[in-house]
């Protein structure tokens, strides 16, 4: 029996079965049959399928449980891609339930103050005087304690509650870096799913009116799953945020699809290398030759070059002689509370010169 439950949901009953792997292997031939191509109009058209498979009685005796249950299943095999089937195990009705739970939570979360922002320190390469900071965005749970971003921001993403999360985090880092000295920047990451919001430009202009914060010491990172859905309109908002001054950083370059391609179609102001590459500089030839690449490759388009990860002194080093401009890691600074940046800046100045004559060449320092 085949029943539809929505637009491209359906459910198949098989009975009887006596064995779950024949569950798997009528999956299998339905993902293979459906997957076949079909003409229309002249033209080709491919469906993917994926099925989530539950059985009676082990996986529920009441048929609502067990459509449930398959549907969790069905959840994990789009994950895994077209053509994919899963069988229901209990671990994902515990991790279906402490998403719902953790959904609730972060609805109230906002209104409550649960959220905070810690800054971690951008420096120049060569001279390690700070450039700015990147605001990382930090949820104090009064029952978890700190939830990481990666639990909590897919959620974000899924339920709509990113674009009031991500309209505080501009407009908060805005207002806090209104206190630093000079035109030290505050950086910001924007999700993707920020840019399905219209309004997204004129809410960045207005956190800017609201702090009196200079557009240019505002710098926003996106990656470039930004610029693979509603590419059109990513483009016509990140052009317009940039004509009125905003910086706009390609944040984990070489860890995407067509890194180059969008180098091309937008005039980002800084390439993010990201830390995957310096974590392995020393130990993997390929992590240098791409780092050295990309620094180059930023260098001759005009493009500011930022490593991120960096937690030693050679690495450092590494970086500086490759070309790249500016630095992030560990090694100058974990992210700190806002309260705390002024106090920090005042003591890195020595440091930052220490930091220097301990990793200048021989050769550089005759020079000086």
């Amino acid at each position: 029996m085949i029943a539809r439950l929505g637009s491209d949901e359906f459910v198949l009953v098989q009975h009887p079965v006596n064995r779950p792997e024949e569950a798997g292997v009528l999956a299998e031939r339905l993902a293979a049959v459906i997957g076949e191509p079909y003409e229309i109009g002249g033209r080709q058209v491919a469906i993917g399928t994926c099925v989530g498979i539950s059985i009676a009685p082990t996986d529920g005796d009441e048929a609502d449980e067990v459509v449930r249950n398959a549907n969790l299943a069905l959840q994990r095999a789009r994950a895994d891609g077209p053509g994919s089937h899963r069988f229901f195990e209990p671990a994902m009705d515990q991790r279906s339930r402490a998403i719902r739970t953790l959904d609730l939570d972060l609805r109230r979360a906002l209104g409550e103050g649960q959220f905070d922002l810690h800054y971690q320190p951008v420096v120049s390469a060569h001279s390690c005087e700070v450039r700015g900071f990147e605001a990382l965005l930090r949820w104090y749970h009064p029952d978890r304690g700190l939830v990481p971003p990666v639990e909590f921001i897919p959620i974000a993403e899924s339920n709509g509650l990113i674009a009031s999360i991500g309209e505080w985090v501009v407009r908060r880092a805005c207002r806090d870096a209104m206190v630093w000295p000079g035109d030290t920047k505050v950086a910001v990451n924007l999700s993707p799913a920020q840019f399905k919001n219209s309004s997204l430009f004129d809410m960045v202009v207005s956190a800017l009116d609201a702090s009196g914060l200079s557009s240019s010491r505002l710098e926003l990172e996106i990656t470039e799953s930004v610029l693979l859905q509603e590419s059109d309109a990513a483009l016509a908002t990140l052009h317009r945020l940039r004509e009125i001054g905003v910086r706009i950083s390609l944040d984990d370059f070489g860890t995407g699809y067509s890194s180059l391609s969008y180098l091309r179609s937008f005039p980002f102001d800084k390439i993010k290398i990201d830390q995957s590459f310096v974590r392995e500089l020393s130990q993997r030839a390929d992590c240098a030759a791409i780092v050295r690449a990309i620094a180059a490759l930023g260098e001759s388009l005009g493009m500011t070059t930022t490593a991120e990860g960096v937690e030693t002194f050679e690495q450092l080093k590494q970086l500086r002689e490759m070309g790249c401009r500016e630095l992030q890691g560990y090694l100058f600074g974990l992210p700190q509370m806002a309260s705390a940046v002024k106090i920090w800046l005042r003591t890195f100045a020595a440091r930052a010169e220490q930091t220097v004559a301990k990793t200048a060449a021989p050769e550089s320092r005759a020079v000086a």
